[in-house]
């Protein structure tokens, strides 16, 4: 009976704090914003995560009238930036442009992590897609995927391909394709996209899955050759070379991707009016012709869209990491 008694209380309590809670918390989001409003890009200036960012905040910022900024918080492959967001106040105030390396790859890479990829985060709207593309050095002697799986497997584990560090989305798209190719390839690690494709393009490493704008001029110019984009479909910005899935392995999809996140805990009105703000922003044509630049397919989705898109992308690498036996110490 006692027993009964303390939790009917402890149950009053809670009802009590709640509903003492509820206007300020309607109130903080009819405010909403208020202040400045935060944009987490957790990986270096100048690259996918950070144009995206800055190309939505400013759009953002003019149409809500209130600032919004980028802050670039670098380190530990996104796992730094991606940890100050998890741990932020559920306010709206601070947000994450969430990538496949922070909130799908890692939650199989680092078993150390202090927060989880998934579970701790409010999906807001997946804002945009890029496909990669697979180049190879051009004294390789192969012109499409299906010679280049011949060569592959007529000398295995010899042919070698470049990564942005161990368990970065290069890395992951080459470990599906050597999956799907049933092929032996070798990985080599780099720190970073840039010294990647200074080696490929010097002909110490034979392919690298690289992002499809950085690629481009060297593929113009030569030092380069174009096998295969990694999208579903063919990009706008290279409508010539055709997807993995139309040269020979059907149902390969690899993208980088960029979504808005807060922490999780977010009030659900707050979380609907940055989505709004996402698709209203996104519906904008110079910001579309800007991304369309980047090679970028405009998403826009809804939270519960975002959500279920982030389950199935770390299912579908939880499985890579394992079949191709991948590990990272942290």
């Amino acid at each position: 009976m006692t027993r009964v008694t303390n939790r009917l209380r402890r149950g009053c309590v809670l009802l009590l704090i709640f509903f003492g809670l509820a206007p300020q918390i309607v109130q903080a989001a009819a405010d909403y914003p208020a202040r400045i409003i935060r944009i987490i890009a957790p990986f270096s200036a100048g690259g996918g995560v950070d144009i995206i960012s800055r190309l939505l905040a400013d759009k953002m910022s003019k149409d809500l009238h209130q600032e919004v900024i980028v802050l670039n918080r670098p380190g530990a492959t996104g796992n730094i930036g991606t940890e100050i967001v998890a741990k932020s106040d559920p306010d709206g105030y601070t947000l994450l442009m969430g990538n496949e390396a922070t909130n799908a790859i890692a939650k199989s890479i680092f078993k150390t992590l202090t927060y989880d990829p998934t579970d701790d985060f409010a999906p807001i709207s997946l804002v945009a897609r890029v496909p990669e593309v697979l180049v190879v050095r051009p004294t390789i002697p192969a012109t499409s995927v299906a010679e280049l799986i011949a060569l592959a497997k007529d000398k295995p584990a010899q042919l070698t391909y470049g990564s942005a560090g161990i368990g970065s989305p290069p890395h992951l798209a080459a470990a599906l394709f050597a999956l799907n190719a049933d092929i032996n390839i070798r990985g080599i690690p780099y720190k970073g996209s840039a010294p990647a494709l200074t080696d490929l393009i010097g002909g110490r490493i034979d392919m690298y899955f690289a992002n499809i704008l950085s690629a481009m001029p060297y593929i113009k110019g030569g030092q380069l050759r174009a096998l295969a984009i990694t999208g579903a479909q063919r990009s706008k910005v290279a409508p010539t070379i055709p997807t993995i899935a139309e040269s020979g392995l059907p149902g390969y999809e690899e993208y980088n991707w960029y979504g808005i996140l807060a922490p999780k805990g977010t009030p659900e009105t707050i979380i609907d009016k940055i989505h709004d703000e996402i698709v209203k922003a996104l519906s904008d044509e110079a910001l579309a012709k800007s991304l369309d630049q980047q090679g970028a397919e405009i998403i826009g989705d809804s939270p519960a869209q975002f959500a279920e898109y982030i389950r199935k992308e770390a299912e579908k690498y939880a499985d890579v990491v394992r079949r191709a036996n991948i590990s990272v110490k942290n």
